[in-house]
């Protein structure tokens, strides 16, 4: 009996588990975390700036153009960003498909890193016990788009409550929820788990606690945790942000609701990502520092 208990328990691996080895384990894969960071926001910024400008969702969406607000009569618009805003629906649909996938594969990349915190013993039973743990990954990757999609329609409403409007440009705001509910939402759901308020047992109670924890608290024990936390946050400061200059009346097409709040959210995602990794990397090289010295002191006092 003690023999099926040890395989089973791996096939679920819980957020207190990590938070109890993550504190004992050196492992911080700064290579991998360092070009997957650089593949993640290079692919990021390109999908922000080139996928729009192809014709295929331009053509499904088919758009009724006003050839007068194309660019403005004082100051036409450089070539470059006339396809990017010459149909808002358009860019957001190529923002929201992009964004899709790339996301889809970064969250797939922390939930590997997530796991790898909590395993333990030889390599041999680390490889088990990872196979074990992603026996469920289609399950959960599942449910992680279906709580994307639920928050889509609460960001939404808070969109209107802050100003967005509210009987008009509807495909436009909810574009841009979904836009930030995929940068924010689906990474920690597929790899921490959906918070499930309707659940009562031990492992649903410890993951609304670890949301609450990362999202409301903002308290970062892991440098996977700070992957999650700094972005989310740099893509609401950054829309927040990228909101201003739609009041003012400089009547420039790029203006358009919601171009300037959506491609500020992807830029303050890739800026807090980057500052994310060199914040870990920093703590990561001070540690090592601290150790090595450490370890010196100990072979002199020998």
């Amino acid at each position: 009996m003690a023999k099926k208990k040890s395989k089973a328990q791996p096939a679920s691996v819980e957020p207190q588990q990590v938070q109890k080895t993550s504190s004992n384990s050196g492992f911080f894969p700064f290579a991998r975390y360092t070009s997957v960071v650089g593949v993640h926001t290079t692919l990021l910024t390109f999908t922000a700036l080139f996928l729009p400008r192809t014709t295929f969702l331009f053509d499904l969406t088919k758009p009724v153009l006003n050839p007068e607000l194309r660019s403005s009569r004082d100051r036409p618009q450089h070539p470059f960003l006339e396809d990017l805003t010459i149909s808002p629906v358009s860019t957001l649909l190529c923002l929201c498909a992009g964004v899709f996938v790339l996301q889809g594969w970064w969250g797939g990349w922390m939930r590997s890193w997530w796991i790898e915190y909590a395993l333990q013993g030889s390599d041999e039973q680390k490889k088990s016990d990872k196979l074990a743990a992603n026996k469920n990954r289609a399950a959960d990757s599942r449910n992680a788009w279906g709580a994307t999609i639920a928050a889509s329609f609460a960001v939404h409403a808070i969109l209107v409550l802050f100003g967005a409007p509210l009987m008009s440009h509807v495909p436009h705001t909810y574009l841009l929820a979904l836009l930030l509910s995929i940068l924010i939402i689906f990474p920690p759901a597929y790899t921490l788990g959906r918070p499930n308020i309707s659940e009562n047992d031990s492992q649903a109670f410890v993951q609304r606690l670890t949301w609450v924890r990362l999202f409301a608290e903002f308290l970062i024990r892991t440098p996977v945790e700070r992957a999650f936390v700094y972005p989310a946050i740099g893509a609401v400061v950054g829309c927040w942000v990228g909101i201003i200059p739609i009041a003012l009346d400089w009547d420039r097409p790029w203006q358009a609701w919601p171009l300037t709040p959506a491609y500020a959210a992807i830029l303050g995602y890739v800026i807090a990502s980057l500052l994310a990794l060199t914040a870990s990397a920093t703590r990561y090289f001070a540690d090592e520092h601290i150790r090595s010295v450490k370890q010196q002191h100990a072979k002199k006092n020998i």
